[in-house]
């Protein structure tokens, strides 16, 4: 039996998502599949419009097998960091593969950029001067490539791709990356295709329009308010030092300080805060960083437990089988004071809980995992 892994942020769930499972199981009959699912904030700092207990339910409902929780101080990070935390989990869940949606679907390109970002000197020297001269990461990225005459990969998906193969090569995991074509372009506008992006989702969600022909569930248990500006206002005008907090970094806190206060929207305050270095994904994590309280010095770089937010029979199985070979706890509900990153997580389900304005969520964190 084929142990598969997959990544996955579902914001929210849609037919893209089914066709990259399904996709899966067409290729590998005899397979279980693994998701590591970001929970409450995701990787591009945004909030999830489903929480993650109608995200497990939905992904146990559409062939997954067994639903990991990626945890927030990975969750919302840089993709690097992302990828660090969701690797270790599937690596220590002994997955065989890991699948992913690719804008070029050219996993050979992807893994000797990869393998050139973490063996090349020149190539790291290249990225860390063109991040000096003022450019963003996308940015310094393309460039260092350009040098080397290498495509230049800058599409969500194959950056994420990427960075799942470093990690794969600096930790001379044995799991074997492979890509699924995206059926759809990430910034793609045409709403009468039946498979949209989730961005576009998202968008048609603030929109108040109907998305009932791009998901296959209930559109009702999608959270449509998550607006925390003034949340975020008050946290920053009763912080004296932004600069504790991940991610806030060069000073960028004085941009912050001199545009809170007249924002209308969080958009306006990010577009306003945005810079050439600062891109508008980093400013969102930033700001969320911020909102949760997530200060630098709680910041542990390493997956320490593996919390379980739902399986069926089959993944309860295979669970069974290997737990004894797992060195780090397996986690099936919030206890406090068990780990930092768990007391973190269950912090942050109370945050996200005002935002979406869903207090059952908080008692929800004490519960079992999810099993059909």
């Amino acid at each position: 039996m084929e142990v598969i892994g997959i990544i996955a942020e579902y914001n929210p769930f849609h037919l893209g998502h089914l066709y990259h499972i399904k996709k899966i199981k067409e290729m590998y009959k005899d397979s279980l599949i693994i998701c590591v699912m970001s929970s409450s904030f995701c990787e591009r700092g945004e909030i999830s419009v489903l929480n993650k207990w109608d995200k497990t339910s939905i992904c146990l409902n559409n062939g997954i097998d067994i639903v990991i929780e990626l945890p927030f101080v990975f969750s919302s990070q840089s993709a690097d960091i992302f990828a660090k935390g969701a690797m270790a989990i599937l690596n220590k869940l002994k997955v065989s593969k890991i699948i992913f949606g690719s804008e070029t679907n050219d996993i050979d390109l992807l893994y000797n950029i990869a393998n050139l970002q973490v063996n090349n000197n020149e190539f790291d020297f290249l990225v860390k001067k063109y991040l000096d001269d003022g450019n963003n990461y996308p940015t310094s990225l393309s460039l260092a490539l350009k040098h080397f005459n290498i495509k230049k990969i800058d599409t969500p998906n194959d950056l994420l791709g990427i960075s799942y193969i470093k990690e794969i090569i600096k930790n001379n995991y044995d799991i074997e990356p492979i890509s699924i074509k995206r059926t759809n372009d990430y910034h793609g506008k045409d709403i009468n295709s039946n498979i949209l992006s989730a961005s576009l989702i998202r968008k048609l969600i603030k929109e108040n329009k109907d998305i009932s022909k791009y998901i296959n569930y209930d559109k009702n248990i999608i959270y449509k308010n998550s607006d925390y500006l003034d949340l975020l206002k008050y946290k920053i005008n009763t912080t004296e030092d932004l600069s504790i907090y991940q991610t806030v970094d060069e000073g960028i806190e004085s941009r912050i300080l001199k545009y809170i206060d007249n924002a209308f929207t969080i958009e306006e305050l990010i577009s306003n805060i945005k810079t050439k270095r600062y891109t508008y994904n980093k400013i969102n994590r930033m700001l969320i960083h911020i909102l949760t309280n997530f200060k630098k010095q709680d910041f542990i770089n390493e997956i320490t437990y593996i919390r379980i937010l739902g399986f069926n029979f089959k993944g309860k199985k295979y669970l069974n089988g290997i737990k004894k070979n797992i060195d780090i706890p397996l986690i099936s509900n919030y206890k406090p004071n068990i780990d930092k990153n768990l007391d973190i997580e269950f912090k942050v389900t109370k945050i996200y809980s005002l935002i979406v304005k869903d207090n059952s969520l908080i008692k929800k964190e004490l519960n079992k995992p999810i099993i059909i």
